[in-house]
């Protein structure tokens, strides 16, 4: 059994990659997308969802409505 261990020069490296794949203007889109999409999960795991806070719903077709 071989543990993982991922150093300092490793992570350099691995950013050095990175940034000439995708250039310097890309990854600020790429890490926002990146958080939205952890948000979203942390969200889903605790039964959390869009516009069900003070007593709104979504309907079928996305549109919000006010329970009573």
């Amino acid at each position: 059994m071989t543990v993982l261990f991922i150093g300092t020069q490793e992570l350099l490296i691995i950013g050095l990659i990175v940034l000439l794949l995708f250039g310097g203007t890309q990854i600020p889109k790429l890490m926002r997308g990146l958080g939205k999409g952890v948000k979203s999960f942390k969200d889903g795991m605790e039964g959390k969802d869009e516009g069900t806070e003070n007593g709104e719903r979504k309907t079928e077709n996305g549109e919000r409505k006010t329970e009573n």
